[in-house]
């Protein structure tokens, strides 16, 4: 997708988009969120740490590469990580209850309901063996009661929503006769069907033509205005999150780097690895190659001392080979975790 210009964004004054909610009330607040995943001959911490949050009607990105941590962060939200993975330690509070302190039964009538997930590959998540119409059916009648001639019209106000044609039609379909952009829109419309609180979108956009990506962005834009919908959207395409986010959290090794506003993050990047992310964005004036960071994100299990970042790192010094960075406060809304941001910042 053709990245944005920087002039095309929000003031770096501006953190929000009108229309969201800028109180104290938060809908999702994580707080020093640690997962591991435990093995019988070893134990992996996959999320260090993690402090995020989002307010009524905002939509936040999280940006990184594959394997900074993202989708383990929105699977421990929905209470659905793998076996082999542990929360030890932190909290993940919905308004104002901590989902963690929640049992399974207490758990499964908030997830679906009032807190929905699109998944990364929609086609997968869909059931191969049930039509789309069976399973919003199934959905509406868990979640709402609904059933028979009510569950079937409510069903086909929801795929008319999230613009499908011929409603009807797509209710008799099986997931392998959907496009990949309808398999989306389905996945959407089912997320959708108890009205949540907040929707977690996991790479929302990724496999989709660009016409299509604009489709599903603009979407969740109308879903936002219509409903004052939260949104954490996981992607790794700066494109996105410049049209869709107002505020963005860098992710890299289980550990969040750097979060401010979207117009800040274009404008003012503090950490080395959201300039790295940002200077390989292909864009359509560019004529050279992209640049790339050198390296790759590191194996969790064998996780960098101090800065993870520091082996890809052109800046680093030794003590960022030794220390941790904490993230803390460059401008108002503005984090980093870095040692050396205020000599870059020059």
């Amino acid at each position: 997708m053709e990245e944005p210009a920087t002039s095309m964004l929000r003031s770096v004054n501006d953190p929000l988009r009108p229309g969201v909610n800028s109180s104290g009330e938060r809908v999702l607040s994580i707080e020093g969120l640690r997962v591991e995943f435990r093995l019988p001959d070893e134990s992996t911490e996959v999320l260090c740490g993690v402090d995020l949050t989002a307010r009524p009607g905002e939509i936040v990105g999280v940006v990184g590469e594959s394997g900074s941590g993202k989708t383990v962060a929105a699977l421990a939200v929905v209470g659905l990580l793998p076996s082999a993975a542990h929360v030890s330690g932190g909290s993940v509070r919905f308004f104002n209850e901590n989902l963690l302190d929640l049992d399974s039964r207490q758990m499964r009538a908030i997830r679906g309901s009032r807190i929905s997930m699109i998944f990364q590959n929609p086609r997968a998540s869909l059931n191969p063996v049930f039509t789309v119409g069976r399973m919003l059916r199934e959905v509406l009648l868990v979640h709402s009661g609904l059933r028979g001639r009510k569950a079937t019209v409510r069903a086909q106000e929801l795929l008319a929503d999230v613009g499908l044609p011929d409603p009807s039609a797509v209710m008799r379909r099986y997931p392998h006769q959907l496009s990949g952009g309808m398999a989306q829109r389905a996945m959407i419309a089912l997320a959708l069907s108890s009205s949540p609180d907040l929707l977690l979108a996991d790479e929302p956009t990724t496999a989709l033509d660009v016409t299509i990506q604009h489709q599903i962005i603009q979407l969740l834009l109308r879903l936002r205005k219509r409903q004052n919908l939260t949104q954490i959207v996981i992607t790794h395409n700066f494109g996105v999150v410049a049209e869709l986010c107002d505020r963005v959290a860098v992710m890299y090794a289980g550990a969040i780097l750097e979060e401010a506003p979207v117009g800040r993050i274009f404008e003012a990047p503090g950490h080395p690895y959201t300039r790295g992310l940002l200077s390989a964005r292909a864009r359509v004036e560019q004529s050279s190659g992209i640049r790339s960071i050198p390296g790759q994100v590191p194996e969790l299990k064998n996780r960098p001392t101090g800065c993870s970042f520091h082996p890809r790192c052109e800046h680093a010094r030794d003590i960022c080979r030794v220390s941790t960075p904490r993230l803390e406060s460059s401008a108002p809304n503005h984090s980093i975790a870095c040692h050396r941001w205020r000599e870059l910042a020059q």
